[in-house]
């Protein structure tokens, strides 16, 4: 059923568009839903009484729906003829992204400028955000329990270095940046800073009425759109690849499977999911995190409104694969030492297989098995990523997603550079790789 290579240099484009259009995991999730409506997916509520038709979309059980929680998003199709207990094949992302958020009081400002007082979220390169123009996006609260996104995609933010006479040691001694006091931004000057001025002006740009919104999720974001570069356009530089690019390629792949499928091009053994979830940056423990229960929810409630019973969801389970899709290390030209010296992952070389043999990922020999078929049918390369035995190394929702379900879990993804910084680099052409290798493990 695979076609190689089916997605191309196309598949950037358009991921360059998605991280454009993404600068809040709310945003993400509703241009995903976006794209999967296209594609014939219907949203299907939490709070409804699901059945077949429901969790499904046809009489028959068939067809592609989704569910949408805050800053994550679980969609999921059922190919025609499924059984109750079928097992999943799940691609697993995350939405969020390391930045600064707006804090409940956010007005802030002195010596005659006004500021936005902000809190950091996850792990940033805290030095990445300094001198760069920034704008707000995120998600308001309405006094009437609705919500509504908003985006001030324009230079309204900016946090200014402190200049170099003022600090004479900062290129021999490096930059050093208290959390609380340098990284508050500027947005303008007054001698007045009043409690509501930030939110009044979101009112304003959304055309709402003053007072109404009553709670907000607010963040920073770089305005910089993302572009090729190098010699030959062999790179992407842009924000948010961490890991928006997985989120990107899973509902590229999920899209292009359910398509397939019913226009008839063969039977699916498995039913394909996307799980992009919120919070990784900070552990997963929410609602809307890999930690939390929304994923083993939407799957149960699958398997049940297809008539299930918990035999069939204890064996659909046993025979599911995730494959935990995030963003790895590409070897840094400039500090290969950091890097483990026999693996050395290079942009463009395909997307990677990461082991941890303490189960900082989750992959074993038998999920690489799994991973490198995939792979074969798509006609597409993949590299090793391993830490270097000095440097702690990061994890995933992979583990999380493993111990929480009980299921085989792998951890692939892209190779880049500058991660969790604000504007990040990865190859032009892997991001399309991973897509192909995706659609190949979605099918089985």
């Amino acid at each position: 059923m695979s076609a190689p290579h089916r997605f191309d240099r196309g598949h950037t484009d358009d991921l360059m568009s998605f991280l454009a259009a993404s600068p809040s995991p709310y945003h993400a999730v509703a241009n995903t839903a976006e794209r999967l409506e296209k594609a014939g997916f219907r949203q299907v509520a939490e709070t409804d009484a699901w059945d077949a038709e429901t969790s499904a979309g046809s009489a028959t059980g068939s067809g592609g729906k989704y569910v949408l929680r805050g800053g994550a998003i679980v969609a999921w199709y059922v190919p025609e003829g499924a059984a109750p207990h079928t097992p999943f094949r799940i691609v697993g992302a995350h939405t969020d992204s390391p930045n600064l958020r707006v804090k409940p009081e956010p007005d802030l400002g002195g010596h005659g400028w006004r500021q936005v007082a902000v809190e950091i979220y996850g792990g940033p390169l805290l030095n990445s955000w300094l001198d760069r123009d920034l704008g707000l996006a995120g998600r308001l609260t309405l006094r009437d329990g609705t919500s509504r996104l908003v985006n001030i995609d324009r230079p309204l933010l900016r946090v200014p270095q402190l200049a170099i006479h003022l600090d004479r040691a900062v290129n021999t001694d490096g930059l050093k940046l208290d959390k609380q006091r340098h990284l508050q931004p500027i947005w303008g000057m007054s001698d007045d800073v009043r409690e509501g001025d930030l939110i009044a002006f979101l009112e304003q740009e959304s055309g709402l009425a003053s007072g109404e919104v009553t709670g907000w999720d607010l963040m920073v974001h770089s305005i910089e759109p993302p572009a090729y570069l190098g010699r030959d356009r062999e790179l992407v530089a842009g924000p948010r690849m961490d890991n928006l690019l997985s989120v990107h390629a899973a509902a590229a792949a999920l899209a292009s499977v359910a398509t397939s499928s019913a226009a008839g091009d063969g039977a699916l053994p498995y039913i394909p999911v996307l799980a992009a979830f919120d919070h990784e940056e900070n552990g997963s423990q929410s609602d809307t995190g890999a930690d939390g229960p929304l994923l083993g929810s939407v799957l149960e409630r699958s398997v049940f409104a297809r008539g299930g019973s918990y035999e069939d969801r204890a064996r659909a389970f046993a025979g599911t694969v995730c494959l935990s899709s995030d963003t790895g290390h590409a070897v840094h030209p400039n500090y290969a030492e950091r890097h483990d010296p026999t693996h050395h992952p290079r942009v463009n070389g395909g997307p990677i297989l990461k082991v941890n043999v303490n189960n900082r990922y989750a992959t074993d020999g038998s999920g690489r098995a799994v991973w490198a078929a995939a792979c074969d049918r798509a006609g597409v390369p993949f590299q090793n990523f391993v830490s270097n035995n000095s440097m702690p190394c990061g994890t995933t929702i992979g583990p999380i997603t493993a111990a929480r379900h009980g299921i085989k879990t792998v951890d692939i993804g892209v190779a880049i550079l500058s991660m969790h910084s604000a504007r990040e680099l990865c190859g032009a052409d892997d991001p399309h790789l991973l897509a192909n290798a995706l659609v190949a493990f979605l099918e089985g």
